[in-house]
């Protein structure tokens, strides 16, 4: 530890190994050394004593929408990026629809990165997009370093980003898999949306019946099926449906190269308790019931699932409107989402370790992000300093979000963020923010 600059002190610190009182030290923005909680400190070092506050791992959000440029209105770099730190979030990586231009040429991504590029309070990357018309374009992205491409399997509510049949699915993610890249996929069959009953208006009971778990399970099952032809890497996004669990914890013991996700909301808020036009409850698949809830969290527990994002997908208020069949789909949670899950797994007997498996660790490995997601010499010195017992009642004026209506309203959460760091720079403590300092990360880098 002889060369450090900063010493973080805490009783508990989450690494690899488990909780322990720890001195991690940190030597130009690298951790250098994870020691014993009394180990002494270099001259020159400066140390922060943070008491019984966790030290946790900076988290990883692998599912954001920014929406810049072209819909900076709905959100934007400078904003989301806030938020995130806000929330003790470090890196995201940001979706490449919502934004004019989407990001699915090499030249769009260009334009994203230069938008983003002084505006970033924390480290951001991207993912391309696969499009029934950009086969030419997947391997120029990836070259130009995107963490992988989305796809859509039913419409996405934005024309300039169409979805993929299942032919054109094929012909992706062949090329895709030629290169050993990543396919991350909304997964509902169009056929199975189309069949369902779509009365519109504000009972969010009639929203729930025209997004039906079996299309979620049908496009899964077909999404896994191409997986296991062409050996390809698929990732099934913001999974609701706990009847699609089967399938692939089936697919993961065949050794089909297919992972999973799930978000804050589908595990913290349930159909049961969302008011009718309450179309801030609104996301597509939708927030099911709670007996499907426990379902997630034990595939959560046993690995079926292998992590947790926002999928933060913000408008302007005004798409919010009473009818669910016309306002926007999309729930606000980069600023919530630590303090969401915590709430809730420690209802549910988990511990901060298990979030910090699902939320960092193993997204930051989702995208090969190897200095990131864990308190280890090695790794970038990305940090939240959690208050995990205090708690607050969520005020939507509080929040860093451009538009700031959230599902979370009024809602008392466990564990406040007191401080998040960068690469050993403090870039917010107390509501109080530094200049932007964030990076922009390509694959391997």
């Amino acid at each position: 530890m002889s060369d450090a600059e900063l010493v973080l002190r805490s009783t508990r610190v989450i690494t690899p190994e488990g909780t322990r009182a720890a001195s991690v030290a940190v030597s130009a923005g690298t951790i250098t050394a994870v020691l014993p909680y009394d180990a002494a400190v270099p001259s020159g070092a400066r140390l922060v004593d943070l008491g019984d506050d966790v030290l946790l791992p900076g988290l990883v959000d692998t599912h954001v929408h920014v929406n810049d440029p072209g819909r900076t209105e709905w959100e934007g770099f400078w904003t989301a990026t806030r938020a995130a730190a806000a929330g003790g979030i470090t890196t995201l990586v940001d979706m490449p629809l919502n934004s004019l231009p989407p990001t699915t040429t090499a030249d769009h991504l260009s334009v994203k990165r230069r938008v983003a590029a002084d505006k970033a309070h924390i480290d951001v990357g991207f993912w391309g997009g696969a499009l029934p018309d950009n086969v030419k374009d997947l391997r120029p992205l990836h070259e130009a370093g995107v963490f992988g491409f989305k796809a859509f399997l039913s419409p996405s509510g934005v024309d300039e980003f169409p979805h993929l049949d299942q032919d054109r699915l094929a012909r992706s993610l062949a090329e895709i898999a030629g290169f050993d890249g990543l396919l991350i996929v909304h997964a509902e069959d169009p056929h199975h949306l189309a069949s369902a009953p779509q009365q519109g208006g504000p009972r969010y009971a009639d929203f729930l019946a025209s997004r039906p778990r079996d299309a979620e399970d049908t496009a899964v099952a077909g999404l896994i099926a191409q997986a296991r032809r062409l050996h390809a890497r698929v990732h099934v996004l913001h999974l609701s449906s706990s009847d699609a669990l089967p399938l692939i914890a089936a697919a993961k013991a065949d050794g089909v190269r297919v992972t999973a996700e799930t978000c804050p909301h589908y595990l913290t808020l349930t159909a049961e308790e969302v008011p009718d036009g309450a179309s801030e409850f609104k996301c597509c698949p939708p927030i099911r019931e709670a007996a499907n809830q426990d379902l997630l969290w034990q595939a959560l527990a046993d690995g079926t699932i292998d992590c947790v994002v926002t999928d933060h997908s913000p408008s302007t208020a005004d798409l919010k409107t009473g009818d669910f069949a016309t306002a926007w789909g999309g729930i606000s949670g980069l600023q919530l989402s630590l303090a969401a899950v915590w709430t809730e797994a420690r209802r549910r007997g988990h511990g901060l370790e298990d979030v910090v498996r699902w939320m960092s660790t193993r997204t930051a490995a989702l995208v090969g992000l190897d200095r990131k997601g864990a308190i280890e010499a090695g790794r970038d010195a990305d940090f939240a300093v959690l208050a995990p017992d205090e708690t607050f009642t969520v005020d939507p004026a509080a929040l860093q979000h451009r538009n700031r209506v959230t599902a979370y309203a009024g809602k008392t959460l466990h564990g406040v963020v007191r401080s998040t760091w960068l690469r050993g720079e403090r870039i917010v403590a107390d509501g109080e923010f530094t200049a932007p300092k964030g990076r922009l990360l390509t694959r391997d880098h």
